[in-house]
């Protein structure tokens, strides 16, 4: 007679949301990388399918999760927006982060950086992008089949994927423009941005308001002389 065999207990594979890092190694990176995802935040505000974040931690492959990076910024085209502990790229409908940027800081070795460049390289990333706080300098890499080749001139250059246009920094700034050549701007001048918008937006409904009164006064006055507003 044949013994129904106990099933296993399945493990369940834990993803960390935090790799125990800090986010940045000074006030000069931090500045930097706030400035790179706020800006592409605000490019792509009103598309829904555009994924921006910052030091999020990035497992491409399902059951392992030792394999991981968390780039300072990377951008997912494709994918919603919305709140992710990790981004787990079998969740995502396989879509890997097509552009990612890294600040450099005095931690980073060149070993880890190009171990960096070889991981993005395998797991489907089509353009990186390293900037230098310290001399205002860009690097790139553009995705050629499976490897990712170097951008000899960065100054000037257009990203194919975001349409963002790359110049020489200089500290914390990274010297990048938006597609319509507008500079990417710190978080203080997006405020100011922003409420000048709406102050513009305030006065221009004021000024319709005002001009809606008025007519509203003319027409009444029309019709207490007799004539019709509609005929006048």
């Amino acid at each position: 007679m044949a013994t129904a065999q106990a099933k296993q207990p399945t493990t369940e594979i834990y993803y960390p949301d935090s790799d125990g890092k800090p986010m940045a190694d000074n006030t000069i990176q931090a500045d930097a990388m706030t400035i790179i995802f706020n800006n592409l935040r605000a490019m792509f505000a009103e598309n829904p399918d555009v994924f921006v974040a910052m030091d999020l931690l990035w497992y491409p492959v399902q059951g392992n999760p030792r394999i991981r990076v968390a780039p300072d910024v990377m951008v997912a085209i494709g994918r919603p927006k919305g709140h992710r502990g990790s981004y787990k790229q079998w969740e995502e409908g396989g879509v890997a982060p097509q552009v990612v940027f890294e600040v450099l800081s005095p931690g980073n070795r060149k070993a880890a950086m190009n171990a960096k460049r070889r991981f993005y390289a395998k797991y489907g990333v089509q353009e990186y992008y390293i900037y230098d706080p310290d001399t205002g300098k860009w690097q790139g890499w553009q995705r050629r089949g499976k490897r990712l080749m170097r951008i000899r001139n960065m100054v000037g250059w257009r990203s194919p994927l975001l349409g963002i246009v790359f110049r020489q920094g200089h500290v914390e700034y990274p010297g990048l423009l938006r597609a319509n050549m507008r500079p990417f701007l710190t978080f203080e001048e997006l405020e100011r941005v922003a409420e000048l918008e709406h102050l513009r937006a305030e006065q221009a409904r004021l000024q319709a308001e005002r001009e809606r009164q008025r007519a509203e006064r003319l027409a009444q006055r029309l019709r207490e002389l007799g004539i019709d507003p509609d005929e006048a």
